[in-house]
């Protein structure tokens, strides 16, 4: 189950049903699952995007990426992987579509922020 015994508790304190809570449950772990599936989308067969990431080595404001792969994986509402550059890689933390052609991740390691990327540098 999605959530924790005391979160659990307070739905059914506020009138949910145990069957209840579970039902809102699968449906919190399907939407991640189809977050994640529109995120693996976002970068699949793509060579290219780009971001809002600050970068030590870049005064630049939109940052180019070439894409290798990313693979990710649901965990109740958690979606996390990893995103692989050209030459460098990053654990994904989470995500989320921001529209068709905007999509935001957290990324872990050494970025530690929230980063937006775009098919088109002028979307950002």
């Amino acid at each position: 189950m999605h959530f924790d015994q005391r979160t659990q508790q307070a739905l059914r304190d506020a009138g949910l049903s145990r069957a209840d809570v579970r039902a809102v449950s699968k449906a919190i772990s399907e939407a991640a699952e189809r977050d994640a599936e529109t995120l693996g989308a976002f970068f699949d067969g793509v060579d290219t995007v780009y971001s809002d990431m600050e970068m030590a080595h870049s005064a630049d404001e939109v940052q180019e990426h070439a894409v290798a792969y990313i693979d990710l994986y649901t965990h109740g509402s958690d979606i996390r992987g990893y995103l692989r550059f050209d030459s460098w890689g990053v654990p994904v933390d989470g995500g989320r579509p921001l529209t068709d052609e905007k999509v935001e991740l957290s990324l872990g390691g050494t970025v530690n922020d929230r980063v937006r990327f775009v098919h088109d540098r002028d979307a950002l």
